[in-house]
């Protein structure tokens, strides 16, 4: 299968390198020239624009979009316009709202798949897990494209109509804000408790075999070896936000009770006040995502 990629930061230049390695040939375009040359090293065939990649894929078109969620996507899309048919398949693979994803379903000539994409970084070598919403033969179409991207057939699945990909990984957010929060106030109750603990060490004995065991957990007992058990110069201060809101703002409209999500999300706002809790969830965000660990003094 032949595959353009639009966005070559580094979730798209694992896209790129998954879909290269199984077989597949891949145009990819940024507008970062020097990302571009990456994917080329990697041996993708460079597009020097959204027109020219869209030129080269020729008929039936499949596109891959890992732009950042909003403007960038809908430019991607104005730029495409012209060069999109109802036989042309485009997938959304940020983190777009669902509402957005089906606003852009109805007005592509394309079909449109919205992708929630799953795993981070560490993605480049287990491969992502992958939601999706959108038409199921363009979803068939794209299979052996999402069996590369994704950790194999069981990472990915068509979760219905065109929004419920990103719905799902909205709410999957939601559950990712409130398992980092209860991690850490576990971790706080273990730093402030009464025993002097080594928190590398329980966190590596509770990843063998204990009910909570889990990468997230796994993330924090690489965060107390890196870091240190005090996480060292880590700042109580959690960046994020968006998907969570998201997920609590759907949970008012549909009045479905929230507690756990509505009070990690909460910290995450609150997090000018320090808490140990909010500081292992900064380095969190880093193990999963190597977003920026924000530090103190």
């Amino acid at each position: 299968m032949q595959l353009g990629v639009i966005g070559l930061g580094r979730m798209g230049q694992i896209v790129v390198e998954r879909t290269l390695d199984a077989g597949h040939d891949v145009i990819a375009f940024d507008l970062d020239e020097e990302a571009v040359a990456s994917a080329a090293d990697a041996g993708a065939t460079p597009a020097d624009s959204v027109s020219d990649l869209a030129e080269r894929l020729g008929e039936d078109k499949r596109i891959w979009l890992m732009v950042p969620a909003g403007e960038a996507v809908d430019a991607a899309l104005d730029d495409l316009e012209s060069h999109l048919d109802g036989d042309d398949v485009v997938v959304d693979g940020g983190n777009s709202h669902f509402e957005d994803s089906v606003r852009r379903a109805e007005s592509t000539a394309a079909a449109y798949l919205d992708c929630g994409t799953s795993g981070g970084p560490a993605g480049a070598e287990l491969g992502f897990s992958l939601m999706v919403g959108g038409p199921e033969w363009a979803y068939d179409e794209l299979t052996p494209v999402f069996d590369a991207v994704a950790t194999g057939p069981d990472g990915h699945d068509r979760m219905g109509p065109a929004g419920s990909g990103h719905y799902v990984k909205m709410v999957h957010n939601g559950v990712e804000y409130a398992l980092m929060q209860t991690y850490g106030e576990g971790f706080e109750l273990l730093a402030n408790g009464r025993y002097d603990l080594d928190l590398e060490s329980v966190a590596n004995t509770w990843n063998n075999g204990a009910v909570i065991r889990s990468w997230l957990l796994e993330l924090c007992e690489e965060a107390f070896r890196e870091e240190g058990n005090d996480l060292g110069t880590v700042a109580d201060h959690v960046e994020g936000g968006s998907t969570g809101t998201w997920t609590v703002q759907e949970a008012l409209e549909q009045e479905v009770a929230l507690p756990l999500i509505y009070q990690a999300l909460s910290e995450r706002f609150a997090s000018r006040d320090e808490r140990f809790s909010r500081r292992l969830a900064n380095r969190l965000r880093y193990g999963f995502g190597r977003h920026e660990v924000v530090r103190g003094e």
